[in-house]
């Protein structure tokens, strides 16, 4: 189990929660894991978000995540 922390302008899609604890070995786990427990964060990831593993932003689906990881969901980083 992982708890992913969300942003909060994501409350709305998730009852009002800021952490959402679901099934995930991987990044891309974790993300369809949020998918199909809220439905509603589908557009928001699907449109691209960063993900951070203990304060380290990590790049691709198959990142596994460690047990105990502190995960968070973020807007997308872009360079510029």
């Amino acid at each position: 189990m992982v708890e992913v922390n969300l942003w909060s302008g994501l409350r709305r899609f998730t009852d009002g929660h800021v952490v959402v604890a679901v099934e995930a070995e991987t990044v891309g786990q974790a993300l369809d894991g949020l998918i199909a427990a809220h439905p509603g964060l589908a557009p928001v990831i699907e449109a691209g978000v960063s993900v951070a593993i203990d304060g380290e932003i990590v790049n691709g689906r198959h990142v596994p995540i460690p047990t105990g990881a502190e995960v968070f969901l973020m807007q997308r980083l872009k360079g510029g």
